[in-house]
């Protein structure tokens, strides 16, 4: 669950006139009226890896895999649309700049909705409901975010988990990582004493082996696929596709390939 949060723009206003000016001319339409930034083709913009959401996969029709990535597979071909996906840092995508300029359609990258968020994007509907969890190495005296005080945790830019430790990890030294793979290599290497972050990416590194998850966060978080704001035609389509998932039983099938505890 990769909870992550946009920091509050300054400058809004300049940013969004910066964005209209390298942002104009789509590349086509849908029959809804739907912008595109390329014609019959639903571009993905993705922060990877960040598993079990999204991560590498050369054998794949996009190059990707993961939870997101089959969400927008089934909206793509709902809508009777070619899939591209392309590897995005998640400030881009998070902050609006990567979607408002044009670079892609979609960000389907674990992103929380937040009102600062909505401020510089449309949302779909939210279709994952997100926690946030404390992962530690297995047999660490750390048992609850009680014992962080003075310990390294680590945390990604930008995310909510960083803001929720800010809010509630008193006396910890936050270090600050641009991704999750920095964030684990940095536990393996003992250089962070915990990671605090969403809860299926760190139960991904718990299945690992060597690492154990030993407190969770809720926090009311839902993502949602993030678009062009103003792009109301596409939030619309994509609305739709995901509630035809539900309908028919699609969306349950991805959720239990990636989180069923059965």
């Amino acid at each position: 669950m990769k909870t992550r949060r946009l920091p509050a723009l300054l400058a809004a206003p300049v940013l969004a006139l910066a964005l209209t000016a390298c942002g104009g001319g789509g590349g086509g339409t849908t029959e809804s009226g739907a912008q595109l930034v390329s014609d019959g083709t639903l571009t993905v913009c993705s922060d990877v890896p960040y598993p079990p959401f999204e991560d590498f996969d050369k054998g794949s029709p996009t190059g990707f895999k993961g939870f997101d990535i089959d969400i927008v597979s089934e909206i793509a071909q709902g809508m009777d649309l070619k899939l591209t996906v392309k590897d995005s840092s998640f400030d881009p995508l998070q902050s609006g700049l990567a979607l408002n300029s044009g670079q892609c359609d979609i960000g389907a990258s674990a992103m929380t909705i937040t009102a600062d968020r909505e401020q510089n994007l449309d949302f779909s509907d939210g279709y994952y409901d997100s926690k946030q969890s404390l992962l530690v190495p297995t047999g660490s005296a750390i048992k609850s975010i009680d014992d962080l005080s003075g310990k390294k945790v680590g945390v990604q830019q930008g995310t909510t988990g960083k803001t929720y430790a800010e809010e509630n990890a008193t006396g910890a030294d936050l270090v600050t990582f641009p991704s999750d793979a920095e964030m684990y290599q940095a536990i393996k290497a003992g250089q962070v004493d915990a990671l605090l972050q969403d809860l299926p990416v760190n139960l991904n590194h718990q299945q690992a082996g060597g690492f154990e998850i030993v407190q969770t966060y809720s926090t009311n978080e839902q993502y949602g696929l993030a678009m062009k704001k103003g792009n109301t035609a596409l939030v619309d389509d994509v609305n739709a596709q995901l509630k035809k998932m539900h309908d028919d039983g699609t969306y349950d099938e991805i959720y239990n390939k990636y989180f069923s505890t059965k």
